[in-house]
């Protein structure tokens, strides 16, 4: 038993990671440019546009306070179940799932719909909730993870762990660094793994490439089962 969750604390995090790439590669070119992984970039975007005099797009409006109102959620809900004395993971990973699905049937519903229908700011909302519960899934039940869905921080910390490693004047620091690289890479590698499978699965199959989240939500679901 003690080995089975130490591989699932292992391969999960690897797993969100993909997902979050995906996500933000796919949502990014089917949904008028907005990141629903990357929520800084929707700001700098945001501000671009009403900077240049172009009209504010809604879902770059929307994404902060619906990824910040579904990550409250999340963790009140998760809150709950804990003091039910139930693992808020399979909960947490199926909402995610439905979240996905949702933005896969928006973003098809209707063939060829113009890029500012109201549909496809819909969708990128359910993207962006569907992340911000990865962000809460992530914190709640595996605290040590680095994050699987912004890598910036991590790119970071890996270098500076690489550092580490290359000047080797401590043993102690060594081992840390090793340490954290063992951390830090799964999870680099699964999100460019996620950004180069959604942009070969956009480049093949249009806006049914947000399919491709989905099913690997499922795959992180069944994970769990």
């Amino acid at each position: 038993m003690a080995a089975s969750a130490h591989k699932l604390s292992a391969a999960l995090p690897f797993t969100l990671s993909v997902i979050a790439g995906s996500t933000d590669t796919v949502g990014f070119l089917s949904l008028k440019g907005l990141f629903t992984a990357h929520i800084t970039g929707n700001i700098v975007v945001l501000a671009a546009h009403l900077l240049a005099g172009n009209p504010a797009v809604l879902s770059f409006l929307l994404a902060v306070p619906i990824f910040m109102l579904s990550l409250l959620l999340s963790d009140l809900l998760a809150s709950r179940l804990k003091q039910r004395n139930v693992d808020p993971r399979r909960t947490l990973l199926s909402l995610q799932l439905l979240l996905l699905v949702g933005l896969f049937v928006l973003g098809n519903a209707r063939p060829g719909f113009a890029s500012e229908s109201a549909l496809i700011d819909c969708a990128g909302m359910l993207g962006v909730a569907a992340m911000a519960v990865q962000v809460a899934l992530t914190q709640i039940s595996f605290p040590s993870t680095p994050s699987t869905v912004v890598m910036t921080t991590n790119v970071a910390q890996a270098m500076l762990a690489l550092s580490a490693l290359m000047t080797g004047a401590d043993s102690a620091a060594v081992t840390n660094a090793r340490s954290r690289l063992s951390y830090l890479l799964p999870v680099i590698v699964g999100f460019v793994i996620g950004c180069a499978a959604g942009a070969g699965a956009h480049a093949a199959f249009g806006l049914r490439s947000l399919a491709l989240p989905a099913g690997l939500a499922l795959i992180a679901l069944a994970m769990t089962l």
